[in-house]
């Protein structure tokens, strides 16, 4: 049995994944995010040049936390612009610490990143004219868009395909383009996380000729991308949200990046289910 165990810690030892995250800002003082700069209100670039949104809001706090657990007097938040595209590659790569964006937490995704606790949830819906059939069925033979590279674009395309709706899928770059093309007529409908649409849908005002449908397609666990494998790391990720989701810190922030919006349901269940302290 003894020489069982030493077989085993000197497997362990070999293959654990030293805290390299930890180390670093250590030894930097500097922690780096990567953020969405235009997945409003979760993650977006403000009038003044400066990140802002649900997801910024919940990184700085944390990294003040985080600060605070390291006894490092002063932790200098780098946040730095990401794609869609490469979010996560950047994560795996160490060229970010984590990423602070709309990031839905998946099992592919985990294959190449690891994520902290839930920190929002969300789910994909449907903005459309106001005199427009909100059924899947109706779309039929439509033109529908949505963001590429997204899990909404996933979403939508195994709904269609389940229900056996056949429509021209139209991929943007970007929420905003996604949503000019549909007040221009050049589409049909345009997909996306319920927060974004509720956002851009005040921001314009659309109420006049649009409508968001009530129903989600997903319910879609949002948290921050970390670097896979780093245990330490994520646990004083998950410690720092776990205070904060205790004192109400979560809802608070909520309440900030999405004014005069009630939590959903969803939301509200996240804010009573997460991990307790100590």
């Amino acid at each position: 049995m003894r020489i069982f165990s030493l077989a085993l810690a000197a497997l362990l030892a070999a293959t654990a994944v030293p805290a390299q995250t930890i180390d670093r800002i250590k030894e930097t003082g500097e922690i780096r995010f990567g953020f969405r700069t235009d997945a409003a209100p979760l993650s977006y670039i403000n009038d003044q040049g400066r990140p802002d949104g649900l997801s910024p809001m919940v990184c700085d706090r944390v990294a003040r936390l985080i600060a605070d657990q390291l006894n490092i007097d002063t932790l200098n938040a780098q946040f730095i612009p990401v794609q869609t595209d490469t979010r996560f590659d950047m994560v795996a790569a160490g060229e970010v610490d984590m990423l602070c964006g709309a990031a839905t937490i998946t099992l592919s995704r985990r294959e190449k990143v690891d994520f902290s606790i839930p920190t929002y949830v969300d789910g994909t819906s449907l903005l459309l004219p106001n005199d427009a059939d909100v059924s899947m069925a109706a779309l039929s033979g439509k033109k529908v868009g949505m963001r590429g590279g997204t899990t909404t674009e996933e979403a939508v395309f195994n709904s269609f395909g389940s229900a056996g709706i056949e429509a021209k899928l139209v991929r943007f770059v970007s929420h905003p383009d996604g949503i000019k093309a549909l007040r221009d007529g050049e589409i049909d409908a345009y997909f996306a996380d319920q927060s974004i649409l509720l956002i851009n849908y005040l921001a314009a005002g659309l109420s006049t000729d649009f409508k968001i449908s009530q129903e989600v397609l997903t319910i879609e666990k949002q948290g921050l991308a970390l670097p896979r494998g780093d245990d330490d790391f994520r646990l004083m990720v998950d410690t720092a949200l776990s205070q904060m989701y205790t004192q109400g810190v979560m809802e608070q922030i909520f309440r900030t990046a999405l004014p005069g919006i009630e939590p959903s349901e969803a939301l509200k269940a996240l804010y009573v289910i997460a991990p307790t302290l100590p």
